[in-house]
């Protein structure tokens, strides 16, 4: 049986309810950490079937860092009025912001990369493992591992939060928590970086 403790790490970890928490803990047999997988696994399920719906209200927000020299514009949509007040949207929207502002990403997320600038990377990557003599099945993996390390550097959704010293909590990670807990599709429509002195 789970402590009041546990339910309350659980939900401070998640933003669950404590139904939700209570159930993730029996089903996990008390294990937090488990508890916490399995919450993430049953909002991904229900964030799959909100795929489908529109997301048309939001808020274009505005992170200004310390000393206006970088400023970042972003725009989030969820699905009601209600849900782009709430104390989480609001947080997470903020978090982008600060994220945009200190990893600069290219892009949202992988699907928005154009196709030309993938093949472009894969060239180079290519190009640098010339003159290694490796059948080209492991040219390929090592070429596609090296796309993988360049999509958690220039897509929003794949890169390590910046508030996380682990660097295990990826930005779709916090999406996904949000769009978990407030039952609403949460997408990331788009973002503007501006630094003083850098052209347009």
């Amino acid at each position: 049986m789970a402590t009041a403790q546990q339910v309350k790490e659980l939900r401070d970890r998640t933003g669950a309810g404590v139904m939700d928490c209570k159930e993730a803990l029996a089903a996990s047999k008390d294990d937090v950490q488990a508890a916490v997988e399995y919450l993430r696994k049953k909002g991904l399920a229900a964030a799959a079937k909100r795929a489908g719906r529109t997301a048309r209200e939001g808020v274009v927000s505005a992170y200004i860092h310390p000393g206006s020299k970088l400023g970042v514009l972003v725009e989030v949509n969820c699905e009601t009025d209600f849900v782009a007040k709430t104390d989480a949207f609001q947080a997470l929207v903020k978090d982008l912001g600060m994220q945009v502002a200190a990893s600069n990403p290219a892009y949202v997320g992988r699907e928005d990369v154009p196709a030309d600038v993938l093949e472009k990377e894969r060239e180079i990557y290519r190009g640098q493992l010339a003159d290694q003599k490796k059948p080209a099945q492991v040219i390929d993996k090592i070429v596609e591992g090296k796309l993988e390390k360049w999509f958690s550097e220039q897509c929003l959704l794949e890169q390590p939060f910046v508030k996380d010293a682990t660097g295990k909590t990826k930005i779709k990670d916090l999406v996904d928590g949000v769009n978990a807990q407030t039952q609403e599709r949460i997408v990331i429509r788009r973002f503007s970086r501006f630094q003083v002195g850098e052209a347009g």
